[in-house]
């Protein structure tokens, strides 16, 4: 018999931004298919998502990869909450998405920050001070710019190994900012590959006394804030070659700003001011390659024809993805796309 070690992830019920929690199940000779994964529990009442009085709360295992960081046999097991009764947890935010048949497509850019614990800085920061301004950072090689590469290369490895669908890495705009690229088929999945590559991260940084910080604005002053720009198709937007289609779905977005912020992530007010490439949190706008806009039409889809996808600018590197991907396919489905197309 192959002892094997699930690592159940989940989210906890902490306000505004939830963390990941997880913890260790020994079973025997697991097949390594999400549905062979048994039904857990946990204390709800030590992570702020039930009373002491009724504490139990139930993690059902939705998506299951084989963790590439643990000696022996083992895999990472992404669970959503549930209440004792089998109902979704209010702080279940996988429980919101209505894309049943996946055929919304997201690609989610993760930014990140690694920050040192002992000064409380980006890796990289001097102690006192700071670095030289924004510019020789973005997608940068060498020392003094390219900091912290080993903890960036060594996540990589690991989400590949686990079969995460990665698609990218680069240095970003500010010292210590990074960010990772993954694409799925389908909100849930998509929530699931970023949340586990999240996890996969931290526990990483873990092993190297680095903390990562997802906050959205990580440093005050003139720096970059972190993001996790959301992009997103549909069959419509992958095949409709019109102008007019894609200009009615991102006005579709207009009218629908608050219900968008309110789930992009804590604190975006100090990221989304009109600077740093991002549009004010309280307009709303979009255009052709423009980074300074709401949502940005990139121009690779306008090139093949008004064919491809579009780039929600907004979210928070802290969001939820879950809830993120919800609120854009909601929105998308409430756009007067013109008759005939």
């Amino acid at each position: 018999m192959t002892k094997c070690k699930l690592e159940y992830i989940w989210l906890d019920g902490y306000q505004p931004t939830q963390s990941m929690r997880s913890k260790t199940k020994i079973v025997e000779d697991f097949s390594g298919k999400v549905e062979d994964a048994e039904m857990w529990s946990f204390d709800g009442s030590s992570t702020e998502q039930a009373p002491g009085g009724a504490s139990d709360c139930l993690l059902k295992p939705v998506f299951c990869v084989p963790d590439p960081d643990r000696l022996g046999t083992g895999f990472l097991v992404m669970c959503e909450v549930m209440n004792a009764d089998g109902t979704p947890h209010r702080s279940n935010g996988r429980a919101t998405i209505k894309d049943d048949d996946n055929d919304f497509w997201f690609g989610f850019e993760q930014e990140y920050t690694i920050f040192d614990p002992e000064t409380k800085k980006p890796i990289g920061f001097p102690a006192e001070g700071f670095p030289a301004p924004q510019g020789p950072y973005y997608c940068s090689v060498g020392a003094g710019k390219a900091v912290g590469r080993e903890i960036v290369e060594e996540h990589l490895e690991l989400c590949l190994q686990a079969g995460l669908n990665v698609e990218g890495i680069n240095a970003e705009v500010m010292m210590g900012q990074w960010e990772f690229q993954i694409f799925a088929k389908g909100a849930a999945q998509a929530g699931d590959e970023i949340w586990l590559a999240r996890y996969l991260l931290d526990r990483t940084g873990e092993k190297y006394g680095m903390e990562i910080n997802y906050h959205c604005k990580p440093v005050k002053g003139d720096w970059n804030g972190s993001g996790m720009h959301a992009n997103f198709s549909n069959t419509t937007l992958r095949t409709c070659g019109s102008k007019e289609v894609y200009e009615a779905i991102c006005q579709a977005f207009e009218p629908r700003i608050t219900e968008h912020i309110d789930v992009y992530g804590a604190d975006n007010d100090q990221r989304l001011t009109g600077l740093h490439e991002t549009q004010s949190i309280d307009k709303f706008s979009y255009g052709i390659s423009d980074r300074g806009a709401s949502i940005r039409i990139p121009i690779a889809t306008v090139e093949k024809g008004w064919k491809g996808w579009l780039e929600d600018r907004r979210p928070a590197s802290n969001a939820d993805p879950y809830m993120v991907a919800s609120a854009i396919i909601a929105t998308v489905k409430t756009a007067n796309v013109p008759a005939g197309v």
